[in-house]
């Protein structure tokens, strides 16, 4: 039983494999559409009736899915507190809690239903790929972000010693001038907050050049990352041919 589970849930080369694969890949789109549907106003009460059908039908796969990953993993623990273990509670967790619970206290709690898209990366290639590449680049991303952050909180601390006084009402505090900051460096500029000070805005000028620096740099280390992913399939299947 266990080895028939095993063969099941785990990818691999068998049919019966890829079908269990394909079948939790459309699960988990049809959900998600669901969700979305359920979000529509004066939906009759049929339509509910089926939608919550679907719902239930789906948390029951997702949820045989969960226990027989359980079930078959050699380290269990390690499988329960992993990214595709958490991801897979996480994705039937809602359905559970709002069962028999008056669903306006916990309506952000369905936000997690959303987690079952991440469910996709474990059968499909790509994104397998992308999540290696994630891995790959972890340390890099890590510190890629803590000077971020620094340079977020270094452009708010500048602008709000030039413009405090001219805009007190935008730039009263630090903390104030962060959302300035923010959209500044991602060099999204909602154009709600601005500089009128002629220092003010040099500052801004030098932000936004470092700004698209910030934008940039995190897209070379990931696609660097994902080429060093994808290169040991490659050379797999080029192996696999020449036999």
């Amino acid at each position: 039983m266990k080895a028939y589970l095993k063969n099941l849930v785990e990818l691999n080369d068998s049919k019966r494999s890829r079908r269990f694969a394909y079948f939790i890949q459309f699960l988990i789109i049809f959900s998600v559409i669901t969700f979305s549907i359920e979000t529509l106003p004066d939906l009759k009460p049929q339509t509910r009736v089926v939608l919550n059908a679907i719902e239930a039908f789906c948390v029951v796969v997702f949820t045989f899915e969960y226990l027989a990953r359980i079930y078959v993993a050699d380290n269990k623990p390690k499988f329960i507190f992993s990214f595709f273990g958490l991801v897979d509670f996480l994705a039937i967790l809602p359905f559970y809690l709002s069962f028999g619970v008056d669903l306006r206290s916990l309506r952000l709690l369905r936000m997690f239903r959303l987690f079952r898209l991440f469910k996709l990366v474990r059968y499909n290639k790509a994104m397998r790929h992308f999540a290696n590449a994630m891995k790959l680049a972890k340390e890099q991303i890590i510190l890629f972000m803590i000077i971020t952050i620094m340079l977020i909180y270094f452009a708010a601390v500048g602008i709000y010693y030039f413009e405090n006084e001219a805009q007190p009402d935008h730039f009263s505090s630090i903390f104030s001038s962060l959302w300035w900051s923010i959209v500044t460096l991602t060099t999204v500029g909602y154009g709600d907050v601005y500089p009128i000070t002629v220092g003010g805005r040099i500052f801004t000028f030098f932000m936004l050049l470092i700004g698209l620096g910030v934008v940039a740099i995190p897209t070379g280390i990931i696609s660097s990352s994902l080429t060093k992913a994808v290169e040991p399939q490659d050379e797999d299947n080029k192996s696999n041919l020449k036999d």
